[in-house]
């Protein structure tokens, strides 16, 4: 299955820049494996030690938050467009 994924600002640094990878993927975790082998920098802020999905990162597939779809169960469909949104706190205290 190929699947699109846009790769948010904050991660590009891990990525050597790319905004967009196209990858082979049928669920989350075949995706986060794929991902791991391309741009292994980009691993600790997708899973956790556990090899679990980060607590703070959220997942959409064609705009729609993964977690309503099935979680790691989805089975992604040729075209599909992931985003990944890491959480990102801050500001003045």
């Amino acid at each position: 299955m190929t699947i699109t994924v846009q790769i948010p600002t904050a991660l590009r640094r891990l990525t050597s820049g790319s905004a967009c990878v196209t990858c082979a993927a049928a669920n989350l975790n075949e995706l986060f494996s794929a991902l791991d082998q391309q741009f292994p920098d980009l691993r600790p802020h997708l899973r956790d030690e556990s090899g679990q999905i980060r607590r703070f990162l959220n997942v959409y597939v064609n705009e729609e938050d993964i977690r309503f779809l099935g979680g790691g169960a989805y089975a992604f469909q040729e075209g599909d467009e992931v985003l990944l949104v890491p959480s990102i706190a801050g500001g003045l205290s």
